[in-house]
């Protein structure tokens, strides 16, 4: 019993982003934070290492997130920030890690995981975690794109 216990908390912690989730007000804006946080202690990685890190943090993210949900008892309780922050994780890849585009980022991710545009309303109506979490990734694709093309522009002047 004790260890399912254990278990049960493991899982809450992960899906929450420690206790971001917890926050009362805007609990997937603290998720991104935490996003954010993450970002600049794995920025300075290699590309494939931290591709690596991006598809851990999306697997173990599916895994708690759908876990999460039956524990809770609700389909992507506001609680569960995972999701968050493996998107913003993907929003930053291989852009640099400089305050304008750490806040651009993290602007970006918010509006795009806020008004999921096409096609990412429809993938959040998949079932369990891979549902939870691929909205997310979705939003942290489009802002990587924008962001990419912010930098291209920039690099030619």
């Amino acid at each position: 019993m004790k260890m399912r216990s254990l278990k049960t908390k493991l899982i809450l912690l992960i899906a929450e982003g420690g206790y971001a989730g917890k926050v009362p007000v805007a609990p997937g804006t603290a998720g991104t934070v935490v996003g954010v946080f993450l970002y600049y202690i794995f920025h300075t990685l290699p590309i494939p290492w931290y591709l690596i890190v991006c598809l851990m943090v999306t697997v173990v993210g599916i895994w708690s997130a759908g876990n999460a949900e039956k524990l809770l008892g609700k389909k992507d309780a506001p609680s569960i920030v995972i999701d968050e922050i493996a998107g913003y994780l993907i929003s930053m890849t291989m852009i640099p890690a400089t305050w304008d585009f750490i806040i651009a980022g993290f602007l970006l991710f918010r509006l795009f995981d806020i008004i999921k545009p096409w096609p990412l309303k429809r993938v959040q109506d998949v079932h369990g975690g891979v549902g939870v979490v691929l909205d997310d990734i979705g939003a942290g694709v489009y802002t990587n794109i924008i962001l990419q093309i912010a930098l291209l522009i920039l690099q030619k002047h």
